[in-house]
């Protein structure tokens, strides 16, 4: 672990971070990485890496894939290696995917990184945009959105309840409680800064975030704390037919209303945890 000077030790000896192993860390390049976190995704995550090949992204940011465990043998290393992965992280630890973003966000910010963009290894989004949200936190910005519901956006073959649910439940609601007009919450699709991620009221290491609470609880939390928050337009397609996702129809989408409720809340603030 090569800690950065502007993490205080007793602070990262409090970060909560599933035990995971780095098959394939070829050191820092860029300023900037994006993670990608991936299960099981077969040829999907190959297309979205190719796509970010073509567009030569590893000249602008670290590429660092955070695997939950795949055994579809998706990630052969001399593959990834071809198209310009910096790192492969695998969790060993428990936990889904806020479970996964602990560990690569750790691992970035614990190489000096100064912020992440992070986008699903499901080839769902373009990751043409990539460059922009790289600006947005360049020019200061805390906090990258994607959306497909702004102006610029695409939204292709959303199914039609998700659609509602994003549109007009989560949406919604993390707008009212965090105080920033939000339309596409649901989203991976996004960036944070360096700044953002340290800030130890915002405190992303704690094993209360084992699901989707991360990133309902930083939609939340980061506007509230007067972080600079924006959204950009993107494009993300949901194939035709059978849609990749790892949320099941009526369990998984209660379980992401619950996390919405307790992310307005406040049950996920560190304060609140502490009482």
């Amino acid at each position: 672990m090569n800690l950065s000077t502007d993490i205080s030790p007793d602070v990262r000896a409090t970060w909560q971070v599933p035990a995971f192993i780095t098959p394939l860390w070829l050191g820092k390049q860029q300023p900037w990485c994006v993670v990608i976190p991936v299960i099981n995704e077969g040829e999907r995550i190959m297309n979205l890496l190719s796509k970010m090949a073509t567009l030569k992204i590893d000249a602008l940011a670290d590429i660092i894939i955070v695997d939950g465990g795949s055994k579809d043998g998706s990630l052969e290393l001399s593959r990834l290696q071809q198209i310009g992965i910096r790192g492969l992280l695998v969790k060993t630890g428990p936990g889904r995917l806020s479970a996964q973003l602990r560990c690569a966000y750790a691992f970035a910010l614990d190489q000096d990184y100064e912020g992440i963009v992070t986008i699903d290894g499901n080839d769902k989004d373009d990751p043409e945009a990539i460059p922009r949200f790289i600006n947005a936190l360049k020019s200061g910005l805390d906090f990258v959105q994607a959306s497909r519901f702004i102006a610029g956006g695409v939204a292709e073959n959303t199914p039609t309840s998700r659609d509602f649910a994003i549109r007009f439940i989560h949406a919604p609601m993390l707008s009212v409680f965090s105080g920033f007009r939000w339309t596409d919450t649901t989203q991976g699709f996004r960036a944070y800064s360096r700044k953002m991620l340290l800030d130890t009221n915002i405190a992303p290491f704690r094993d209360v975030f084992v699901t989707y609470e991360l990133l309902a609880y930083l939609s939340c939390r980061a506007p509230k704390l007067g972080y600079k928050c924006v959204e950009l337009p993107t494009v993300r397609r949901y194939p035709k037919g059978d849609v990749p996702t790892k949320i099941s129809s009526f369990r998984g989408n209660l379980s992401v209303f619950k996390v919405l409720i307790k992310a307005c809340f406040g049950k996920y603030n560190s304060e609140e945890l502490s009482k």
